[in-house]
């Protein structure tokens, strides 16, 4: 493809990076409490130094196996990218060519994979240490083969629609940037029916005050839920949570059963939490910038692929020896992408608890949840900068405390 195609490329691709810009720019809540009081996120408001220690020192042994895990990651990416490492793999492989991105993709995920086991062990068994791991080596490692399983199959769907429509089409980001647009919808469909059953079991909520008062709650909010389910997350995990997937017909809300074992007005609050996400149809706008990435993906894969195919030792993407390149390229992507992720998400995470406190109007309370959830998952209280930008999806614990006695200077309300 000439300059002329690049330049369509390009100018596609800048046209629709503004336009998630734009979406992201008028759908993010970039103040959760327009006009509330500032206040501190201090720790040591509601931790004690022995909960903040222990937190500090889970952090350390976590981190060192997550960032060797995360910098193996990158380096065999980087191979994958700048040197003929991944074409050379897969020049031994035999069969129809699409035969050969499959088996190269799983070849590939399996050396990686490989390389990155001994970590893995390690950081399950700092997990045991703290107590935050109910599973045997036997329940891990079916977990991590499972998990292993779908997205190497994903993405050996991914790269064989690639190379396929690179080998047909001159301008194959067209079509490829459609496809992942639409991959990435239907899999919001599909994921929450299809592949979180593969991991959990699922029960409807039992009858119940709870379950009365949590339907009620939705009804109040004005928010439609399929159903509450419960999952059976207390044979993996100490850890307490809950979310909110899928949309439509497949919208529910899931709770650990661990979670159970809470207060009820607690349990209120982090369902309340929940329902924001619902009302606000956060999963709804997350796929359509998802799929918008994705499609900006497809098209980002056309421009920089030429620069990176001789350093692979392919002649073009279409050479099926090419998927090793992909796969790098992709992972590069995913963790350059991470941060700016991140950053949405907490925006979008704190007015879900803005809009827990408005429908439960009860700061104390939503207070006491979060530093029950932040001592039962021993969660980073103090995060460093780097962490802070990689990893957290959410306020940390003292943040939303420090929403909620805002909250509560705001509305005139006793504070936590």
């Amino acid at each position: 493809m000439g300059r002329r195609g690049r330049r369509q490329a390009g100018v596609a691709g800048v046209v629709l990076g503004a336009g998630i810009l734009v979406v992201v720019g008028l759908t993010t809540p970039w103040q959760a409490l327009p006009g509330a009081p500032e206040v501190a996120a201090d720790p040591a408001a509601d931790f004690t130094a022995g909960q903040i220690a222990r937190a500090q020192a889970f952090d350390t042994a976590t981190g060192v196996p997550g960032y060797l895990s995360l910098g193996l990651t990158l380096v065999f990416a980087g191979l994958l990218v700048a040197t003929p490492l991944g074409a050379r793999i897969l020049g031994v492989l035999r069969g129809p060519w699409w035969v050969r991105v499959l088996l190269g993709v799983l070849v590939l995920t399996v050396v990686e994979e490989a390389l990155r086991w001994p970590l893995g062990v390690w950081f399950e068994t700092v997990l045991r240490d703290y107590g935050l791991s109910t599973q045997d080596w036997a329940s891990w490692t079916g977990d991590r083969l499972k998990s292993i399983a779908i997205n190497t199959a994903l993405l050996g769907v991914m790269v064989v629609a690639v190379v396929a429509l690179a080998r047909r089409f001159r301008r194959w980001w067209i079509p490829a940037a459609a496809g992942a647009f639409a991959l990435t919808v239907a899999a919001s469909f599909v994921y929450p029916v299809v592949f979180e059953p593969v991991f959990n079991d699922f029960r409807s909520m039992s009858e119940g005050p709870l379950r009365t008062n949590l339907l009620a709650m939705a009804e109040r909010d004005g928010v439609p839920v399929e159903d509450v389910l419960v999952a059976d997350a207390s044979r993996r995990t100490t850890a307490l949570n809950a979310y909110v997937s899928g949309f439509g017909a497949t919208r529910r809300i899931v709770v650990y059963d661990n979670l159970l074992k809470a207060p009820q007005p607690e349990v209120e609050l982090v369902v309340a939490h929940e329902l924001g996400h619902a009302g606000e149809n956060d999963v709804l706008y997350g796929t359509l910038v998802g799929a918008l990435g994705a499609a900006l993906g497809a098209i980002l894969l056309f421009l920089v692929f030429g620069p990176v195919r001789r350093r692979a030792g392919v002649t073009s993407i279409a050479d099926w020896r090419a998927a090793g390149a992909i796969l790098g390229l992709m992972t590069l992507a995913t963790f350059l992408s991470g941060p700016a992720q991140n950053f949405v998400s907490r925006h979008i995470e704190a007015r879900a608890d803005a809009h827990a406190l408005n429908l439960t109007r009860d700061p104390v309370t939503f207070a006491a949840m979060q530093k029950r959830l932040a001592t039962a998952n021993i969660s980073d209280l103090s995060p460093d900068a780097v962490e802070y930008v990689l990893y957290a999806s959410h306020p940390t614990a003292p943040e939303r405390i420090a929403m909620a006695r805002s909250w509560a200077k705001l509305n005139g309300v006793p504070g936590p």
